[in-house]
């Protein structure tokens, strides 16, 4: 199955195959780290995504290739589902050559390939925002179609630079994707402890956009309402913001003890892998996980064979003003 080739337009069932794919490479890398983390030193940075796969793996159905995506940092599916290989991802978590970073080790949210339109973020939760108003404000400029998507989470839109952007992406009509992905926790604070709305995308009346709450376990719930907000910004209708109500299955961070959180939280759990699978057959969708497992298995083990970079790597690529 060549990526390329799946239409876009309605999620048929080569479309729903690829999604399926990619959640399942992206749930292997998940497993594949959590046993690396156990097992072996490890100097990086991990925020396991397992259990919000379809949040990211539905909204990216809906781009294009060329589409701008900026994304938060929890797991990979946005990187995955935008097209990424788990080569240059698990490259980079073991800081080697063959990484997205080059060697540099840079990770989650650092992740970036531009021929497909996967820019990354800035050094701060909250620097998507401006980023992504550029690109669609650039897209808009060169008249190209393009949209941009903001991927962030319930927590960063209380930063100042999700209200000053988006009041102007409204204002201007960019052809702009807010995406929070909610799973209610601010590191260890519930949201409900410092936010005056359960919902985030209530703020959207406040700047005249439509704002959507979806299913964030469900891919396919997922892919609707981003191909339905995609269509908007391209007919030069303007931002709409969408809050995926999400599950984080486990801590903030790898290690996470999570002692603020009750000890049969995981009783309402729904896994966004067996909701999509209901859409296949299950030796089709056995088949795609057994080969996505085999690949990220082979990716992993190839980056830790492969020799440390260089020193003077830590120079490269840089810009002197």
């Amino acid at each position: 199955m060549n990526d390329k080739d799946v239409s876009r337009s309605t999620p048929g069932a080569e479309a729903v195959a690829l999604m399926y794919r990619r959640m399942a490479i992206t749930r292997a890398i998940e497993i594949c780290m959590a046993k690396h983390v156990r097992n072996n030193r490890f100097s990086g940075w991990w925020h396991p995504g397992e259990g919000q796969e379809a949040a990211g793996i539905g909204a990216t159905a809906a781009m294009q290739q060329d589409d701008y995506l900026f994304y938060q940092g929890r797991g990979c599916s946005w990187a995955i589902g935008k097209g990424m290989a788990p080569a240059p991802i698990l490259g980079d978590l073991l800081g080697k050559p063959s990484g997205a970073t080059g060697g540099k080790g840079g990770g989650v949210p650092h992740w970036s390939d531009y021929s497909i339109g996967v820019m990354g973020e800035g050094a701060t939760l909250g620097s998507v925002y401006p980023l992504a108003a550029g690109a669609a404000l650039a897209a808009r400029l060169r008249g190209t179609g393009q949209v941009a998507l903001a991927n962030f989470g319930d927590g960063t839109a209380a930063r100042g630079t999700f209200h000053e952007t988006m009041v102007h992406a409204a204002a201007w009509k960019l052809p702009l994707i807010y995406f929070c992905e909610n799973n209610e926790w601010l590191v260890g604070t519930p949201l409900k402890q410092v936010s005056p709305t359960e919902n985030i995308a209530d703020y959207a009346a406040g700047y005249h956009i439509p704002g959507v709450i979806v299913d964030g376990q469900d891919a396919l719930a997922v892919y609707q309402v981003t191909t339905e907000a995609i269509a908007r910004a391209r007919a030069g209708e303007g931002p709409t913001l969408i809050e995926a109500k999400v599950f984080r299955k486990h801590g903030h961070y790898a290690g996470d003890p999570q002692h603020y959180r009750a000890s049969n939280y995981l009783d309402t759990y729904r896994d966004p892998l067996d909701l999509l699978g209901t859409h296949l057959g299950d030796d089709q969708a056995a088949d795609l996980r057994e080969q996505a497992t085999a690949d990220v298995q082979s990716a992993y083990e190839a980056a830790l064979a492969e020799a440390d970079p260089e020193p003077d790597t830590i120079f490269k690529d840089l810009y002197y003003g």
